[in-house]
C-alpha cells in the first residue's frame, strides 16, 4: 500500500472534518450484489492462508476478480497452487489502491501478515467494500477498537477468519452448555501447548524483483531485508506480530469465549513465562506463557508452548472422519469444567466429549472444519446484509484477551486490572501504552482520535 494513501484517502484529520467526510463515504450501497448474484472479490496478500481462502470463496460461489501483492511473485505461486484461482483469469494488482477503484469488486479478502490487517481493513471499508480479514483482525486493541467502529458506521459486513463461528458441533457444544447438564462452569482452560524449536534469523538472502520492502513492512519499525523475516518470521517480533500466541491460539480463545456466552472483558489479567525453552534465540514472542483472565463467576487459563514435541494439532483425517483426538497430546483443546461433568473440545473438527466421574464418556460429538461454511456465511452476508458469524462485535473482546496476555507479560509479568467502561487499564500507564503501537511516519492512521469519537 502506498505511503501516502492515509493522508490522501485518510477517514479524518480532525474532529471538525469528520462530519463531511465520513458523510461522503457512507453512501456505500450500490454495490451490493443481489441474491441470485455473484459476490465479487479480490485476494489481497497471497501469500499462505489467502490462496486458501480464496480457492474456498470460489467453491462456495464467489467470483475472484482481483489478486493483490507487493510480491508478483506470490500471486504467480497462488495461481499455480489452485487451479480455480487459475481458472478466474483475475486482475493482477500490486497495490490495494488500484483494487479499492474498482466497482466491480463488492468485497475483500484481507490475507496480509498481521501488521496491515486493520489498515487495510479500515481503507476497504471507507471505500465501499465488505471484508473477510484473516486472523487476528488487529496488531493491537486500539486497531480492533476502531475496526469495529468503522465497520459499524460504514454499514460493512466485517467477517473475521475464526471458523469455529461456523462449525455445526461448536454450536451443538454450546446448545449442550446452556442445557444445564455441565452444571455451573467456573473454571475453563484454553491450550495452546504446540511443538516448535529455536528462531535463528540466518542470511538475509537476497530481495525479491520488483518487491517493495519498505511497503510491506508498512508502520512497523524499518529493517533491513531480510528473507527469514518475509517468510513467516515475522511472527517472532512485536512489531508485525503478537506472536504464536495471537497467531493460532486466537482460534481457541475465541471458541472458548463462544461457549461462555461471549463474556466480554475480563476484570484482571495476568501472565507468566517468556522466551524459556528457545532463550537467546532471535525472537522476541514467549514460547511459554500462561495467563489467567479473572471473569465474574468464572476463570479462563490460557496455556501457551512452542517446544514439545509430542504436542499436536487435531489433524485432517480425525477432522473429516468421525473420530476424536488422543486429547492429551491435543494442541488446541479447551476444557469446560463444570460442577457436574466436564466437557473437552476441539477447534477446525475435533469434536467434543462429555465425561464424568472415572473418565467415562456420556456424550460424544464428533466435528467437521468450518472453513467453507464460514465462506458460505460471508457470502450470504454479504448478500443480506446480515451480522456474520465472526461478527466484530463479537471478535473484538476475544482476540483483545490475547493481547491482554501479551501485555501483561511484556510490562514485567503483571497482574493487570482492566477498566472496561474507558477502555484502559487501571493505574498501568505502561500497559496503557500497549494498548496502541508506534506507527513509522508515512503509514499513521490519522483517523486514530477524530474518527472513534464520532461514532
Amino acid at each position: 500500500m502506498s505511503k501516502d494513501l492515509f493522508t490522501r484517502r485518510k477517514f479524518l484529520s480532525t474532529a471538525a472534518t469528520a462530519g463531511t467526510a465520513i458523510a461522503l463515504s457512507r453512501s456505500v450501497y450500490a454495490n451490493v450484489p443481489g441474491a441470485n448474484e455473484r459476490m465479487r472479490f479480490a485476494l489481497v496478500g497471497c501469500g499462505g492462508r489467502g490462496g486458501i481462502v480464496a480457492h474456498n470463496m470460489i467453491e462456495t460461489g464467489g467470483q475472484l476478480v482481483g489478486l493483490c501483492d507487493l510480491n508478483p511473485g506470490e500471486i504467480d505461486s497462488t495461481i499455480g497452487n489452485y487451479p480455480l484461482i487459475e481458472a478466474a483469469g483475475a486482475k493482477r494488482y500490486s497495490r490495494i489502491e488500484k483494487v479499492l477503484e474498482q466497482k466491480d469488486i463488492d468485497a475483500v479478502i484481507i490475507a496480509t501478515p498481521d501488521h496491515w490487517h486493520t489498515p487495510l481493513s479500515l481503507l476497504a471499508c471507507q471505500a465501499g467494500k465488505d471484508v473477510y480479514v484473516e486472523k487476528p483482525h488487529a496488531h493491537n486493541i486500539r486497531e480492533s477498537e476502531l475496526l469495529a467502529s468503522a465497520a459499524a458506521y460504514y454499514k460493512r459486513v466485517v467477517q473475521v477468519g475464526t471458523q469455529n463461528r461456523s462449525c455445526e458441533y461448536n454450536y451443538k457444544a454450546l446448545e449442550y452448555i446452556r442445557s444445564g447438564k455441565l452444571g455451573n462452569i467456573h473454571l475453563v482452560k484454553v491450550f495452546n501447548l504446540k511443538p516448535g524449536s529455536p528462531f535463528k534469523l540466518g542470511d538475509a538472502g537476497d530481495l525479491p524483483r520488483d518487491f517493495d520492502w519498505n511497503e510491506w513492512q508498512g508502520p512497523a519499525s524499518q529493517r533491513p531485508w531480510h528473507q527469514r523475516i518475509y517468510s513467516g518470521g515475522w511472527h517472532h517480533f512485536w512489531d508485525y506480530s503478537g506472536g504464536d500466541l495471537a497467531d493460532d491460539a486466537c482460534h481457541q480463545i475465541d471458541l472458548a469465549c463462544m461457549l461462555m456466552g461471549d463474556p466480554g472483558f475480563p476484570q484482571s489479567v495476568s501472565s507468566a513465562g517468556g522466551r524459556i525453552a528457545h532463550k537467546g534465540d532471535d525472537s522476541e514472542v514467549p514460547d511459554l506463557l500462561e495467563t489467567v483472565f479473572e471473569f465474574p463467576g468464572f476463570i479462563m487459563t490460557l496455556e501457551h508452548s512452542n517446544y514439545p514435541k509430542f504436542m499436536r494439532k487435531t489433524d485432517n483425517s480425525i477432522r473429516r472422519n468421525d473420530e476424536l483426538p488422543y486429547w492429551t497430546h491435543n494442541s488446541t483443546r479447551i476444557e469446560l469444567y463444570g460442577s457436574e461433568m466436564m466437557m473437552t473440545i476441539g477447534r477446525h473438527g475435533g469434536g467434543w466429549i462429555v465425561t464424568r466421574l472415572g473418565g467415562r464418556a456420556v456424550e460424544t460429538t464428533y466435528g467437521r472444519p468450518g472453513d467453507q461454511p464460514h465462506c458460505t456465511d460471508f457470502i450470504e452476508s454479504v448478500k443480506s446484509r446480515k451480522s456474520p458469524n465472526a461478527s466484530l462485535d463479537k471478535l473484538h473482546p476475544s482476540i483483545s484477551l490475547l493481547h491482554l496476555a501479551n501485555i501483561a507479560h511484556r510490562t514485567g509479568n503483571k497482574k493487570l486490572w482492566w477498566d472496561a467502561a474507558n477502555g484502559s487499564f487501571i493505574n498501568s500507564p505502561d500497559a496503557d501504552a500497549l494498548i496502541t503501537r508506534e506507527y513509522r511516519k508515512g503509514f499513521e492512521l490519522p483517523m486514530a482520535n477524530a474518527f472513534s469519537n464520532s461514532i
